[in-house]
Parts: C-alpha cells; structure tokens; sequence
C-alpha cells in the first residue's frame, strides 16, 4: 500500500533523507541499451546538472549522489533556517527560476505597484513558496519532471520516463548519515561498474577526489582543504550545531570509504584501519559492523535507517507499527538503544 509523502518526511524528526529515483521498468535509460546499443550515459550528467542547480536555489544541501543507468541516489539535507532568513524578494526571485507565468509575482517582479488585497495576497505567496524550496517533494519533482521532459524530446516520445514516486529513507543521526552516504558513493563498486572512486563516475566522491586533486589543494588546516561548493562540507573542526557541516574529516571519509569499496571488490569482510577505528568509535559506530551494513545497506533499512530506539520513536510519530531495519542498527551501533 502506498505510503503518503507526509507520513515518511518530517523535518522535525531529521533534516537528512536518502531519496532514490529509478527508470520505468527498470531499464537503462541512463546507459547503454541493450535492445538498440544507443548509449544514453550523457543523461547522468544531466542529472548531476540539475541536482546542482536545483540545491543551489532550494534551501537542500547535496551530502552524497551517485547516478547509475537506470536509477540515482541522492542524500539531501534541509536547511530550514536558511530558507527563513531569505527575503520576501529572495523568495521570488528562486522561484521564479523554477516557475514562470503567476501573474502577482510577475508584476511584482516588473516593479508596479500593488493594490492592498495583491499586498497581502503576494505575501502569503512568499510564505507559500519558501516553504516550497525547502521541501524534498517539491525539490525532487522539480528533479524528476526536468529530466523526464529532456529526455521524451530526446526519443520524440510521450510517457513516463520514471517508473513512480521517488522513494525517500529518514536518516535520524550522524551514524545514519556516514554510512548511508559511503553506500550511496560505493553504488558503482558495489554494481561492478567501477574498481575504483576515481573511476566512479557521476558520484559525489569522485567529484571530492577530483578538487583534492586541484592544485594547492591539501593544505595544514583541515577547514581550508578544497571541497567542492555544490556539496556539504566535511570538518571534523565544527561543533555539532552546524547542521550542515558533516561532522568527520575529509580525508577520514574518503580513506574509510576507499577501503569499504576494496573489501566490496575483493568479497572480503575486511577491516578498518586502526587510525580510523577511533574516528568510528568517537561516532558511535561499530567498526566491526560497519563494512557488512554498507554492502548490505539496501537491504537492511527501508523508510528509515537510526538507532533500535530511533527507530521505534519514528514509527510511533507516523504510527506505524514495525519498520525494516533493527537487524542494521545492532550491526552498526556500538551500543544498541
């Protein structure tokens, strides 16, 4: 039975949700066609495009993407605080980079003046549309309809070019975060399509190896490593009330997630380096468990991935009885709640 959008995001509840969106039926329409051998891959870029575009005009940060052949992961970020503190003209002026055609805001736009009903009728608009750009739903229709129109002119043909409703998992804490993140990145390694990161192409790691790679890019301090400006931030360096830094070390992240994708390639349980067991540990993540819940991540959580406790106060919020994911969370949480 289908779920209503409501029910599984709540930003009250986690700013971070790991949204998927996959081709109709299926097929590789992001990628080499089996049928006819017509490569579509340059869509993959399109998608990273206007998954850039789209977070540089809602108030969503992108933490992780990866976008395969025939669907794409993407982990955002709500930043609802930014949205408030826009001006009403700042409002408009995002919106109308998505949407043209409202009369009121045209008129406004163009400078005439506005009678007293079109005063108060234009600021609940304002109200209206910032609440907009810092909605998942709205950011992810705005995704999926861009893509889907570029695509039907492509192949002159009508239809959907998206088998449904993206599909959306609340990530409750960092723990979540981390790891929902290194599995979004390893989606190439895991699929047997890359044997490296830097081969993994139209992935948010691979984009944060290649400004390391950049001249002058390692420098001593930690907060002035070159990170891409269309991606939230690692620091270790930043407290834990700056929402929209990822609480970890850049180089932490990118090391921990190169031997994840090693151990993946090679079949292997592995293990974790012992600088990086205390990074882990400092989370609260169990180093033991954390290879085998990356590889397996897809399977373990569903609508929502956290601690046992978070788990069962998410679904008592949209009164749910049981969700996926306890058998995860005992792998991953050093202390199960």
């Amino acid at each position: 039975m289908t779920i209503a959008r409501q029910r599984q995001i709540d930003i009250n509840i986690t700013p971070y949700y790991h949204c998927i969106a996959r081709c109709v039926r299926q097929a590789y329409l992001c990628g080499q066609d089996q049928l006819t051998g017509k490569d579509f891959s340059h869509r993959r870029g399109w998608i990273v495009e206007q998954l850039k575009r789209l977070s540089s005009l809602f108030a969503i940060d992108i933490c992780a993407y990866a976008v395969m052949i025939n669907h794409y992961h993407v982990v955002l970020h709500v930043d609802n605080h930014r949205a408030k503190a826009w001006s009403g003209t700042e409002v408009l002026e995002r919106w109308s980079s998505l949407f043209t055609g409202n009369l009121l805001i045209n008129k406004y736009r163009s400078g005439e003046i506005l009678n007293e009903d079109e005063q108060v009728a234009l600021s609940s608009l304002i109200e209206q549309c910032r609440s907009h750009l810092c909605n998942i739903s709205w950011f992810m229709r705005c995704m999926n309809e861009k893509i889907a129109r570029l695509a039907n002119a492509e192949d002159n043909c009508r239809g959907h070019f998206w088998e449904g409703r993206f599909k959306s998992q609340a990530l409750l804490d960092t723990k979540a975060l981390l790891t929902c993140m290194a599995y979004v990145d390893l989606n190439p390694i895991r699929a047997g399509s890359s044997v490296s990161l830097e081969d993994s192409d139209f992935t948010s790691v691979q984009e944060r190896l290649f400004a390391l790679a950049k001249p002058q890019a390692l420098l001593d301090d930690e907060k002035k490593l070159s990170q891409p400006s269309s991606l939230a931030v690692f620091s270790a360096n930043e407290t834990a009330d700056n929402q929209t830094v990822l609480p970890i070390s850049l180089l932490s992240y990118l090391e921990l997630v190169d031997v994840t994708g090693r151990a993946i390639r090679a079949d292997k349980i592995g293990f974790i380096p012992e600088h990086i067991q205390p990074v882990l540990e400092q989370l609260g993540i169990n180093p033991a468990g954390f290879f085998r819940v990356v590889k397996q991540y897809g399977c373990l959580f569903k609508s929502a991935s956290g601690s046992i406790d978070q788990l069962r106060k998410f679904n008592e919020h949209f009164g749910k009885k049981w969700s996926k994911g306890l058998s995860g969370s005992r792998l991953l949480y050093s202390v199960a709640a």
